[in-house]
């Protein structure tokens, strides 16, 4: 029974050792995405207003 214990503990720190950096770059890819995601909404959001604004003093300039 020890040689099955000896083969699976083995088997263990394997997988370990695989596992736990693809787990380390799963989070570093994430966070990195996470990030870009943010400067997206707020890139979004600012030339959303400058395109209403530019609209809106157009308009005002097209009245009067």
């Amino acid at each position: 029974m020890a040689p099955g214990i000896a083969e699976a503990l083995i088997a263990t720190a394997i997988g370990l050792f695989a596992a736990i950096p693809a787990v380390m770059a799963y989070n570093r890819l994430n966070q990195r995405v996470n990030k870009l995601e943010l400067n997206y909404d707020n890139f979004m959001e600012e030339f959303t207003a400058i395109l209403h604004r530019q609209a809106f003093t157009s308009s005002e300039s097209n009245k009067g």
